[in-house]
């Protein structure tokens, strides 16, 4: 039998999905044999700027960039957070790993 409570969403407006923020959900990636979590930024008002291990060069923390971190270290141990890099799009994209 049907519940006799109306919806609270019925009638209001379509509301759709924010890509950009889809889009920022880490994921699970491997790549040359290890599992990275990988999340897209779109750039924030951040002061704080990051040197890219594919290239070398700075990433700036208001362009959009990828941020990357291993599952787990080469030793087994959870290196979590302290482990994140800033990549630029493109060399992230491109398959260079750095060293990293």
């Amino acid at each position: 039998m049907p519940s006799q409570r109306k919806s609270k969403r019925r009638g209001q407006p379509y509301r759709p999905l924010d890509m950009q923020r889809l889009a920022s959900v880490p994921r699970v990636v491997t790549r040359a044999g290890r599992e990275y979590h990988v999340q897209s930024l779109s750039g924030s008002a951040g002061q704080k700027s990051y040197v890219c291990p594919g290239c070398g060069h700075p990433v700036d923390a208001t362009s959009p960039h990828i941020v990357a971190w291993p599952l787990t270290a080469p030793f087994g141990v959870d290196t979590g957070v302290g482990a994140r890099r800033h990549w630029h799009t493109y060399c992230w994209g491109s398959g260079t790993t750095g060293g990293y």
